[in-house]
């Protein structure tokens, strides 16, 4: 499939409650060469069989539909997004469709040393990278096998090939990680110019494995040794809300996805490896785009079919710091 799309526009994917849909995370597989613990639930996770993946022909169809809806970002996701062969050639492809004016990814970074510059000069603008801890040992335990030293690796690649922004995201688990927050703080200070360092809170899925701990607990351990001030300039926009280190000027995020809840601003859809989309990361209740993809479906049929689906997105999560319903599904598979 050629993506040469017309430019007449769709009518915006709005719900019920007003909120436009302006940002789809990708996920381009459902592949991960690392186990990370609270992304994995303990017993293997069976994979997708690759004749129910979507194609990369589908996903770009669905991009540039969507791009004519009004949605303007696209984040690649996984699984581990590296891990798919010919990424670069797809990233390439988005970065071409009209309407899109950011495209980025999240990745673990195991990779990103040998495929940065490639993916920078495809297309691809900036990268988040997963990091919860500056502890081989731990980084190991944590990854089921991973490995600290290539994703530190990857991190310089990104700076160089220019993928700026670097934003670090690290999770927060209670009674593992906690006293990581300080040591990764005074890390990245010393890459401020091109680093950007965020702190999220941990999102239950399926069932509790740890103790979220609160981005504003998170907050005081920081502010106790370093004043901060607030920023508001931030690119890409999100939920995270963002400080600056008064002596370095690293940007320090905080996503409070479980005590701050910001389901009232979200305007994000999730297309899922498969071809399922989800309007919220907590509830696994989807569309099924791929027959529609492989049965002959045109355009404006599938469209149609979004709006029905988009429409019917709930207005929140009920997830608590301390009980409620935690998200469903499997995170691996949803892409964050």
């Amino acid at each position: 499939m050629k993506v040469n799309p017309e430019h007449s526009p769709f009518p915006p994917l709005v719900d019920a409650f007003g909120r436009h849909h302006s940002y789809l995370r990708l996920s381009v597989t459902d592949r991960c060469n690392f186990r990370c613990f609270y992304c994995m639930p303990r017993e293997t996770v069976a994979m997708k069989h690759r004749d129910r993946l979507l194609r990369y022909e589908e996903m770009l169809r669905i991009a540039s539909i969507m791009a004519r809806t009004g949605v303007d970002r696209i984040r690649l996701t996984g699984g581990e997004p590296t891990n798919r062969v010919g990424l670069d050639t797809f990233i390439e492809r988005l970065a071409a469709i009209p309407g899109i004016r950011d495209l980025s990814m999240t990745t673990n970074g195991s990779r990103l040393a040998s495929m940065a510059s490639v993916l920078a000069r495809a297309g691809l603008k900036r990268v988040n990278v997963s990091l919860d801890t500056l502890d081989p040992e731990r980084f190991r335990k944590i990854s089921r096998s991973g490995r600290l030293e290539p994703v530190l690796e990857g991190i310089r690649a990104a700076r160089q090939a220019g993928l700026l922004p670097i934003k670090i995201n690290a999770v927060v688990l209670g009674g593992l990680n906690e006293d990581e927050i300080l040591p990764l703080v005074d890390y990245f200070s010393r890459q401020a110019d091109s680093v950007i360092l965020r702190f999220i809170e941990y999102m239950p899925f399926q069932e509790r494995r740890f103790k979220t701990v609160s981005a504003s607990s998170i907050r005081r351990v920081i502010a106790s040794v370093h004043r901060l001030v607030p920023d508001l300039a931030v690119p890409g926009g999100g939920p995270a809300r963002y400080w600056r280190l008064g002596d370095s000027g690293l940007r320090i995020g905080f996503i409070a996805a479980i005590t701050g809840h910001f389901c009232s601003t979200c305007n994000r859809l999730r297309l899922e490896a498969d071809g399922h989309l989800r309007n919220c990361l907590a509830r696994e209740q989807s569309l099924d785009l791929r027959p529609m993809l492989r049965g002959g479906s045109d355009d404006a049929q599938i469209i149609r079919q979004l709006r029905r689906y988009v429409a019917t997105k709930g207005s929140g999560h009920t997830c608590r710091q301390d009980g409620g319903q935690p998200f469903e599904g499997v995170m691996a598979r949803v892409g964050g």
